[in-house]
Formats: structure tokens, sequence, C-alpha cells
């Protein structure tokens, strides 16, 4: 058992070393994406897929419910239909570690004629991705902490949700987002009945 809990151990330390290297990585890209989502007049459409999907429904998630209009695009179903779903005015944050997916590098080229400003989230400013978006974030997290030899998206998404966070809340506090606001986005649950409470606003009023 002792074993077991210091593999454990080792393990989120080694993710928390992960984002302690990504938060020195910030930078001017992340004031350019700021202002961006700031002046955006449509919603931020997040798109990815396999695990960077799955973090990107989650980042989606957190700007609509901080007071961001948001919501998640599969890069797939984007090239089967779904890319009508995105307009001029939106801004799209496309994830990929690699920077090489095929299936989100496909979606460079029609985002380009509909007029859509174009942010990444990559490991480095040197991929495919990078190289076709308006701003790339650069989220280089380090190996992996699988113990297959960084086969097991791990680190890195750890860490590009924690990007997506930032963004999110930094977006929001700049917005002047409030606790009133954030109780009529999240009626739900003891943390909404507590805010909803506390302002004393019915929902339906």
């Amino acid at each position: 058992m002792d074993r077991i809990i210091e593999k454990c151990k080792v393990k989120i330390q080694l993710e928390a070393e992960a984002l302690n290297r990504v938060s020195q990585q910030v930078d001017e890209a992340y004031v350019q994406a700021v202002d961006a989502i700031l002046n955006c007049k449509g919603r931020i459409i997040i798109t990815g897929l396999g695990k960077t999907g799955h973090v990107g429904k989650k980042i989606a998630a957190s700007f609509a419910s901080l007071g961001t209009k948001s919501f998640f695009v599969h890069s797939c179903e984007s090239l089967h239909g779904d890319m009508g779903m995105i307009d001029k005015d939106d801004v799209v944050i496309m994830i990929s570690n690699s920077g090489k997916s095929q299936e989100i590098l496909s979606m460079l080229s029609p985002l380009k004629i509909i007029g859509t400003k174009t942010i990444s989230i990559t490991k480095s400013k040197d991929t495919p991705l990078a190289k076709g978006t308006d701003i790339t974030i650069k989220v280089d997290a380090g190996p992996e902490i699988d113990h297959m030899g960084g086969l097991a998206p791990t680190t890195s998404s750890t860490a590009t949700l924690a990007v997506g966070d930032a963004l999110a809340t930094v977006v929001s506090e700049m917005k002047g987002f409030t606790r009133n606001d954030f109780a009529l986005s999240h009626p739900g649950g003891a943390l909404g009945q507590q805010l909803l409470k506390e302002y004393q606003e019915p929902i339906n009023k």
C-alpha cells in the first residue's frame, strides 16, 4: 500500500511541476487572446478531438458559466456539417497538443474563408496548427506521466485545462462578472441556491 501511495504522490507532483513549467511560458499571446475574446461580437467556440476534445468541452463550459457565450464543436464533426455553427464574428480556440492532427488542420482553410479569428493551444509555436492560426498559446508541459513512455495525454491535458481556466477567469474578471451574475448562470445545486438566497433574487424575476 505504501508503494502505491508513494507512486500516486510522485505522479501528482510531476503534474504540479508541469503546471509550474507552463506558467513560465505565459507571454504576450495571452494578452492577445484575452483581447480577442473580450472584443468578440459572436461566441467563443472551442474545438479539439480525443483527450483535448474532452478538455475543450470543460473549457467551453467554464467560459459559459463565467459569462462568456461559448460552446464546443468536435473537430471531426465540423468537417461534416458542424462548420455551419461558426460565424465570422466568432473566435475559435483550436486545441491540439501535437499541432498536427489532420482533422483540426482541415478546419483552417474553411475558417479563413469564413473570416473567423483563430487561437491555437499547442505545445510549440512551430507546429502546423500554430502557423495557421492568428494567435498561438504555447503549452509545453514536458513529459507525460504514464508508464509507457509518454503515450497517454496526462500532463499535457492537465496543463491545457489550466490554461483554459486562466483565460476564462481573467476574461470574466475583466468583464466585471459578479457573484450575482454567476448565481443566474448556475442556479442549480447547493452553490447556486446559496448564491440566489444570498442576493434574494428569484430566478424567474
